[in-house]
């Protein structure tokens, strides 16, 4: 039987973040993914200006009624959450269906729009979805919101980390990304045991719209998969990197991961280098 697996989060109308991004990994590892949208967004490629139009509650509520009347879902990733009402709505869903894995990519910021965690989604976020959460996956300004933290190097990572546990969720990986120094791209794991750090070669290229969302589902598609968590990591890292190795220009301003590039590469139709 097919596996089917949700995500929650923002629309992204030029088709390379968002919903659009969860939807597409999920295919490429075999699942059936459903959605519920809480926002949309749309950009002006001439101005590189993005516009977010929050989903009213009521329809986002209607939307999870949906998602959950088939019964268990066997993991939820949550991305863009728009409102603190929305965390509610999500905690007290998820609290129904207890064997429900979560993996919560905190989206701090939607590109060039202001939408920064608000203080008020912020403590609901802290206070009733990461105590839920399977694992976290901030990127470093995300991880630095959450924590007050500056990250400049691996021991504030690790610093960050500790005290994202803290706040209740059972595992998180930070996504290092190209800001820090060094030729390789880091990612840090930690479940209150042992940290253990993911890297590829950095690439000299910006095709990357859409990688956090990419890399966050691709977590939650192995675990709904049976993955462990570093596996499922391990995975994520490899198949996020060939998608920025192998990604396309759909207009002038932005360069997108291209998805299928893990499944071309397993099948020896593109290089590989890691």
């Amino acid at each position: 039987m097919t596996k089917k697996i949700l995500t929650i989060a923002g629309s992204d109308a030029g088709g390379g973040a968002g919903i659009q991004a969860d939807l597409k990994t999920f295919e490429e590892f075999n699942l059936f993914g459903i959605s519920t949208i809480t926002g949309i967004l749309s950009v002006d490629f001439e101005t590189n200006q993005h516009h977010l139009f929050p989903i009213p509650l009521t329809t986002i509520n209607d939307q999870l009624t949906t998602a959950f009347s088939g019964g268990d879902i066997p993991v939820v990733k949550t991305g863009l959450l728009t409102q603190p009402e929305v965390v509610s709505l999500i905690s007290d869903k998820l609290q129904d269906f207890s064997t429900t894995q979560l993996v919560i990519d905190p989206v701090a910021a939607v590109k060039s729009t202001d939408n920064l965690l608000q203080q008020s989604l912020l403590t609901r976020m802290i206070e009733q979805l990461l105590p839920l959460a399977t694992i976290v996956t901030p990127n470093l300004v995300e991880a630095e919101i959450l924590t007050g933290v500056t990250i400049e190097n691996l021991e504030d990572m690790k610093q960050a980390a500790k005290n994202i546990l803290s706040l209740g969720p059972k595992s998180v990986v930070i996504k290092g990304g190209a800001r820090l120094l060094g030729d390789e791209a880091c990612d840090l794991f930690y479940d209150g045991y042992d940290f253990t750090l993911f890297c590829s070669p950095k690439l000299n290229v910006d095709t990357n719209h859409g990688a956090g969302c990419s890399f966050s589902a691709a977590i939650a598609a192995n675990l709904a998969n049976g993955a462990s968590l570093l596996t499922a990591i391990k995975i994520s890292k490899a198949y996020v990197h060939q998608g920025i190795k192998h990604g396309v220009y759909l207009n002038s301003k932005t360069g997108y991961i291209w998805h299928g590039a893990y499944r071309e590469t397993s099948k020896g139709r593109v290089d590989n280098d890691c």
